[in-house]
């Protein structure tokens, strides 16, 4: 993007992407918080000292665990639905619990990747049991998914890291959920 900004020209390279929803699982029965694992290709070349990044990666160096990260439910809105549909539909995709609309909290909308994206991301509480699990998750086509579930005590501990391998939208619906959901 070319833009004047104060009287300078400036250039920003940024990319067009569609906006998203998140949704923060609790499994009330078990007191647990359900995320998914995934390999993030940014997050892992992210990893790698600028000098190793060359056309073939040193795997034994740079082992692709590097690139894997803990995160919320998301899924983009890339359909014609309301958000909280697209919501419902990613819970059952990703982690295999078949909720009722009614279940879907908003906690807010803001914005991702304000430096190169600025898509808007819509972020939801949903309160989960077992006996709403009907899969195992794990994505749907090409998607290579792990649902992970953490007690109260591994989410904060997890929270807690120097570096902590999460977007800051899970870091804001963590915080979120232990202001408003429970008093750890």
């Amino acid at each position: 993007m070319h833009f004047t900004q104060n009287g300078m020209k400036r250039t920003w390279d940024l990319l067009e992407v569609h906006d998203s929803v998140a949704i923060l699982l609790h499994n009330t029965q078990r007191d647990t918080l359900v995320f998914v694992k995934q390999f993030r290709p940014p997050v892992y070349y992210g990893s790698i000292p600028e000098e190793d990044r060359n056309d073939v990666i040193d795997v034994s160096k740079y082992p692709p665990e590097l690139g894997i990260t803990l995160e919320m439910c998301a899924g983009l809105v890339d359909k014609d639905k309301p958000l909280e549909q697209i919501a419902k539909e990613e819970i059952l995709e990703e982690c295999g619990y078949e909720v009722p609309l009614s279940s879907l909290v908003k906690i807010g909308s803001y914005r991702s990747g304000v430096g190169t994206l600025g898509s808007l991301q819509t972020a939801y509480y949903c309160a989960v049991t077992d006996d709403m699990k009907v899969s195992q998750g794990g994505g749907v086509g090409d998607e290579i998914i792990d649902v992970v579930e953490m007690t109260l005590p591994e989410v904060k501990k997890y929270i807690e890291q120097d570096k902590i391998p999460s977007p800051p939208s899970f870091l804001f619906a963590i915080y979120w959920f232990f202001v408003n959901k429970t008093k750890l």
